[in-house]
């Protein structure tokens, strides 16, 4: 240190650079998130536009399809979404006749979410568009190359625990 008039001063260090950063080139979160969020932007505007409903609907339409009756704790864990957001949507679904909410039998607490039959009508429409949409954007892969993408998403979605802190 030099003293400049009776008063110590510390030594400037200039900065280093600029700290860690990430490459996105490379960093699979933000690749994830990217791909994720893009294609949700532009499914959302597709089905809204075509088919009167957006991406939030369509996930739980599919998923009622492949589980009808399940109560809506069920749909938030495969979905991923919040009890809230998951709420509001069910509860728009049903005013528009897409869907049924019953009191599940079995536990008074719970309900049953079923497709209507105009529900089913409009997911079999979405259907047919939606597994379009998924073979123009796996057309740059060869077969093996889609296996081998989803086998590979299939691990890091079972591998999530290790970063959701959920047990």
């Amino acid at each position: 240190m030099s003293e400049t008039k009776g008063t110590p001063r510390k030594a400037q260090r200039e900065p280093e650079g600029p700290g860690l950063t990430l490459d996105l080139d490379r960093y699979v979160p933000a690749f994830i998130t990217f791909i994720a969020n893009k294609l949700s932007n532009s499914a959302t505007a597709f089905y809204q536009r075509n088919f009167g409903v957006n991406v939030t609907e369509w996930r739980i339409m599919s998923l009622l399809a492949i589980e009808p009756g399940i109560p809506a704790s069920r749909i938030c864990s495969v979905i991923g979404f919040d009890k809230g957001p998951v709420s509001r949507t069910l509860a728009l679904m049903k005013s528009r006749g897409l869907i049924a909410i019953r009191n599940d039998p079995q536990d008074g607490r719970s309900h049953s979410i079923s497709l209507t039959a105009k529900g089913r009508a409009t997911h079999d429409k979405v259907i047919i568009a939606a597994l379009e949409r998924e073979q123009r954007l796996l057309a740059c892969l060869d077969k093996s190359e889609q296996e081998m993408l989803i086998t590979l998403l299939r691990r890091i979605h079972d591998n999530l625990d290790a970063v959701t802190g959920a047990s």
